[in-house]
């Protein structure tokens, strides 16, 4: 059997809910039993925390994907932690060790922290070797997410510097990956991102102002190539297939001008190469565009629905199991099938939606990436947990079951005496229900009554 041989770039959300079936299929394509997995600790290795992001990575794929994976911290030992060139001669013999890891690993994966801290380690050292030469000619699964993607392209966004530091608007030279392929691009991951509400945080955290103006700094052949979250982009470098999967789009983009391919997309190698090379006569309609793409700002929320079964842009088209929503979305439709549990007065549903939320927030914490609102998943959680408690302490039972054997026979004398045309007598128990809290009606089918103030 051949050797399967992707490169997979996702967006972000790479340990969450939202990936779980790419992974799983992915490594299925291997048909390995166990195979050789590592992970690169390198992209956020600077972070504090670092041994719990490698340890939250690994349960991930354990729990989640069926993977066991190994963490290799994918730096060169005379990198300076300080992003500073090599003070030391290399250590070859330790170089060609890691060197030669990455090349015959099955599954290799590197995500989130600094692309400009990982590029410093990476750039002239065995990583960017053994990874250029797992595209060129080797085997296996590339996976490469949030900011390791950043680094897959010619050119990189230095977004800690730019957003978090206010930095100069600048492009670091990036491992160039794609170009082998005949992409010339700088890839951007969270290209979609929302997390800045009003304010604008598309195009992992620059905004379009900011992102106008460093494009006009890429080379003329060069273009921009946006990766949503929860999105990869599978390339399959055997058969030079592209299958773009997940949430949401991929945008190819040129001096401003833009291409979206919706979740669902697939297309070639030399298809995307003529969006890259093209993007300006295409989105004025005269390019060679593939039939599944559109042109940026025609339609492009229905693109980006494209693959869901429920109308909202799922797993793109992809066989398996429904993919899983982000936090925010199963926020509000706990919020919404608890309000319909409890107006129903089903104590069974409003559990099973209190632990199922709780479920979420679990799976959505193993996130290494991005911060989908657990805190604020876990004040719902609270809330709902406490409507269940005092719903238990009111009772969540009809009320009108426990009064009926003692208000039904009183309807009925009232109904006898009204007959036998004993008005003031039918109007006194009337009265005496109206003191007890329940309001009677007749109505042409007869009687109704019910609690004073419910529906």
């Amino acid at each position: 059997m051949a050797r399967v041989r992707v490169l997979a770039i996702i967006g972000s959300g790479e340990t969450s809910p939202t990936m779980v079936t790419v992974h799983r299929e992915l490594v299925s394509r291997l048909g390995l039993a166990s195979p050789q997995a590592m992970v690169f600790a390198t992209p956020y290795a600077f972070q504090e925390n670092a041994a719990d992001v490698s340890a939250r990575t690994q349960r991930y794929f354990a729990d989640s994907v069926g993977l066991q994976v190994r963490v290799a911290a994918g730096t060169s030992p005379n990198a300076d932690p300080g992003m500073a060139p090599p003070r030391i001669p290399p250590d070859e013999e330790d170089e060609a060790r890691q060197a030669a890891d990455i090349r015959a690993a099955d599954w290799v994966f590197a995500g989130p922290g600094s692309p400009s801290y990982a590029l410093a380690h990476w750039q002239a050292g065995p990583v960017a070797a053994g990874l250029r030469d797992r595209v060129l000619a080797g085997d296996g699964l590339t996976v490469l997410a949030s900011a390791a993607a950043a680094t897959a392209g010619r050119f990189t966004l230095p977004v800690y510097e730019i957003y978090k530091a206010g930095g100069a608007l600048r492009w670091l030279n990036g491992l160039d990956l794609l170009g082998p392929l005949g992409l010339t691009v700088a890839l951007i991951p969270h290209y979609d991102n929302a997390e800045g509400g009003r304010h604008d945080t598309r195009h992992c955290y620059l905004g379009e102002r900011r992102l106008a103006v460093m494009e006009r700094e890429l080379a003329d052949d060069a273009a921009v190539l946006g990766v949503d979250e929860h999105t990869a982009v599978l390339i399959d470098l055997r058969t030079s297939d592209i299958e773009i999967r997940g949430r949401g789009s991929v945008t190819v983009r040129r001096s401003g001008d833009s291409m979206v391919l919706p979740a669902g997309t697939r297309l070639s190698v030399a298809e995307l190469r003529d969006l890259v090379q093209g993007i300006r006569r295409a989105a004025g309609g005269g390019g060679n565009v593939p039939g599944s793409t559109r042109p940026a700002g025609q339609g492009d929320a229905a693109a980006r629905g494209g693959g869901g079964d429920d109308g909202r842009a799922g797993d793109g088209g992809g066989d398996g199991e429904p993919p899983s929503l982000p936090l925010p979305e199963i926020m509000a439709a706990a919020e919404r099938r608890f309000e319909t549990a409890a107006g129903t007065r089903d104590a069974d549903a409003m559990v099973g939606v209190i632990l199922e939320l709780e479920t979420a927030i679990g799976q959505w914490e193993a996130d290494m990436d991005e911060d989908q609102g657990t805190d604020q998943a876990r004040a719902l959680l609270r809330s709902l947990v406490g409507r269940l408690g005092r719903a238990a302490q009111d009772g969540l039972t009809d009320p009108r079951d426990r009064l009926r054997p003692a208000v039904e026979p009183l309807l009925e004398l009232r109904a006898s005496l009204r007959s036998a045309g004993d008005f003031t007598a039918a109007d006194a128990i009337r009265d005496a229900l109206a003191t007890a809290g329940l309001d009677v009606s007749d109505t042409p089918e007869g009687p109704r009554w019910q609690p004073t103030g419910t529906a």
